[in-house]
């Protein structure tokens, strides 16, 4: 919806001349005067009429109108970016600034989450062993023990996760049951390096470990190792930094959110300002020329 007024703002500007001169010298005095000093974005020219909404002045407002659905397009992909193309320019710079930051430091922190790991899992070849795990598991068994053929013969010198056959780990693992909750997964699986840090079953796998100590779960708990505690301390610190840098990802997903929907409340505000032109008018009154000022407002709903 569009409302239109226009008022007249002042008085009768009387320009004095003989009316034998007055047609002659009429067109000559009109173009002078709408030529040089009209002001009227409406392109009105006879006050007699009203103002119009078509010609010069309506091109123009609608060149001038924004897109809502352009401006929160923008802002979707790069926020800021709808703001300034309805020229909010601070808000564009703001919503910008935070995206940069967000995404800036959940890199940082996804990638200090990364180095950290890398140091607890490499911590973890080094002082746990699962060779060891299964031997104390295997020694504390409640006789009668079943055959279990998890240690593969012939590989001694290898690495302790190549020694080991798994499905025979853990079918020993599931047989004991009681505190014995967990099956160890294959190393390099991401829960191979979380349950050795977590559950006091796998305990005994440390290097720090008492061999001696009985398989009971109050005693076990009680008689952490050193390492146990360190290595669960340091993948935690991987856990936080990885979370952290989630955190700073959502807030940057809701930035794009937010800039969109306040580019398009921007563009839909642009377009309803109100727009104020003046006119100034001249007509023939008797034997002089009348100059009349004249105010137009238009506002968009």
């Amino acid at each position: 919806m569009r409302i239109v007024a226009s008022v007249v703002m002042a008085g009768v500007i009387g320009v004095a001349a003989p009316a034998g001169e007055l047609d002659a010298r009429t067109d000559s005095a009109l173009g002078l005067l709408t030529g040089n000093v009209r002001v009227d974005l409406f392109g009105q020219r006879d006050l007699s009429a009203g103002p119009r909404l078509q010609g010069e002045g309506e091109a123009r407002g609608a060149a001038a109108e924004k897109s809502p659905w352009l401006a929160a397009g923008l802002s979707l992909v790069l926020p800021g970016s709808g703001e300034f193309y309805v020229e909010s320019y601070v808000k564009s710079a703001v919503f910008l600034a935070i995206d940069i930051a967000a995404w800036s430091l959940a890199y940082t922190y996804d990638k200090k989450g990364d180095e950290q790991t890398d140091f607890f899992e490499a911590f973890a070849d080094e002082h746990w062993s699962v060779v060891r795990y299964g031997q104390y598991t295997e020694d504390n068994l409640a006789p009668p023990r079943p055959p279990y053929n998890w240690l593969l013969p012939g590989t001694e010198g290898l690495a302790p996760w190549d020694r080991v056959d798994w499905n025979e780990l853990n079918r020993m693992e599931r047989e004991i049951g009681g505190y014995y909750s967990h099956s160890l997964p294959r190393r390099p699986e991401q829960q191979y390096y979380e349950l050795i840090g977590k559950y006091t079953q796998y305990n005994q796998g440390w290097d720090d470990a008492d061999p001696t100590l009985p398989p009971d779960y109050e005693v076990m708990k009680a008689n952490l190792t050193a390492n146990f505690k360190y290595y669960s301390a340091e993948r935690g610190k991987a856990n936080d930094y990885y979370s952290t840098a989630k955190t700073f990802v959502t807030i940057a997903v809701v930035n794009h959110i937010v800039s969109a929907i306040d580019a398009a409340w921007s563009a839909a505000s642009y377009n309803k300002k109100i727009h104020l032109q003046g006119s100034v008018h001249s007509y023939p009154v008797g034997g002089s020329m009348a100059v009349v000022p004249a105010l137009g407002a238009r506002y968009d709903l």
